[in-house]
């Protein structure tokens, strides 16, 4: 069924689980589950925040817009990765494999940049919490998450370029569950050295932009903290930035791990277990990290069900 002589030039295998065929229904229900978990928990976050006035803060603006670029993410990967579970012959367009990186790459460095607008947000929240609403001005909030989305469609438009001026003349398998550029580029028959220095060269220049500011950030509020005289303050203030730290751990790490080290192309079907990470669990994770440990959000959450209670036993005892 795969075979390496593929003839046509416009279509690949994606056979990153065709390994685990005796598998397949077990990964499925696994990963459809995850799924609907990933896009009810974070479209349930972004529609919570959009009606929830209290909560149209900087903050949960930011994290609103990371929902939805999680939302983003799985929706690229998952329902073609669920389809191949039980398609025959696993094909996917050259097309289609641009556009699932495209939106791919713009989730994910969307993500970078709305991550370090959210540790420069705890910054000022808790280093300067007297000035907060004019260094945190509503203008800013919709400047930096702008730039953000505008920053996350020039790095996919880029990459997505250069991929058009390469030629896939080699084994048309491709050894992962979705289109990436690394694997494209092992097939390629075109030396893909340009197009892996300029993909380090932006991944890299991104992600140690971004993480500087992340660092820089929480280096300031470390030293605010233990400054702090109260202990439930300083209870509170790392309560606060501990969700967003842990996040922005486990979401740079793979990414870091994925595409900013060299001969990353090389890696070959190593790489599957981070890309699972960080395009699969990552966005599960996300909204429980910031909801559960979010008072504030946890506080709307029940306010909410509350009201749908009173209001279903109102209706029972008016019939």
């Amino acid at each position: 069924m795969m075979t390496d002589n593929y003839s046509s030039t416009n279509e690949f295998i994606l056979i990153g689980f065709a390994n685990h065929s005796e598998l397949k229904v077990l990964l499925f229900v696994v990963f459809f589950a995850i799924y609907l978990i990933t896009m009810v928990g974070n479209l349930g976050l972004v529609v919570l925040i959009y009606v929830e006035r209290r909560l149209h803060t900087p903050m949960y603006i930011f994290l609103g817009n990371l929902a939805l670029m999680d939302s983003c993410c799985s929706s690229a990967i998952m329902p073609k990765m669920l389809e191949n579970f039980f398609s025959v012959e696993k094909k996917i367009s050259f097309y289609e494999c641009t556009v699932q990186f495209y939106f791919l790459c713009l989730a994910e460095t969307t993500d970078c940049f709305l991550l370090a607008a959210m540790a420069y947000d705890r910054y000022v929240a808790i280093c300067n919490p007297l000035h907060y609403h004019t260094m945190m001005s509503k203008k800013l909030c919709i400047q930096m998450t702008t730039g953000a989305y505008i920053a996350g469609n020039l790095h996919p438009m880029i990459e997505v370029g250069l991929l058009f001026k390469l030629t896939f003349c080699r084994s048309h398998q491709i050894d992962h569950f979705f289109c990436d550029v690394l694997p494209l580029y092992r097939v390629s028959c075109v030396d893909p050295y340009i197009n892996e220095l300029i993909l380090f060269i932006l991944a890299g220049s991104i992600q140690v932009f971004t993480i500087a500011i992340v660092l820089v950030s929480y280096v300031y509020i470390l030293f605010t903290i233990f400054k702090m005289k109260s202990k439930g303050g300083r209870g509170k203030a790392l309560s606060t930035c501990a969700s967003h730290f842990l996040s922005v751990s486990m979401f740079y790490g793979s990414l870091l791990f994925m595409y900013a080290q060299p001969n990353s192309v090389n890696s070959g079907d190593k790489n599957i277990p981070v890309a699972i990470f960080y395009t699969v669990v990552i966005p599960l994770l996300n909204p429980f990290i910031y909801s559960l440990r979010n008072k504030e959000v946890v506080s709307v959450l029940k306010k909410i069900m509350r009201n749908k209670i009173v209001s279903r036993n109102w209706q029972s005892s008016t019939k």
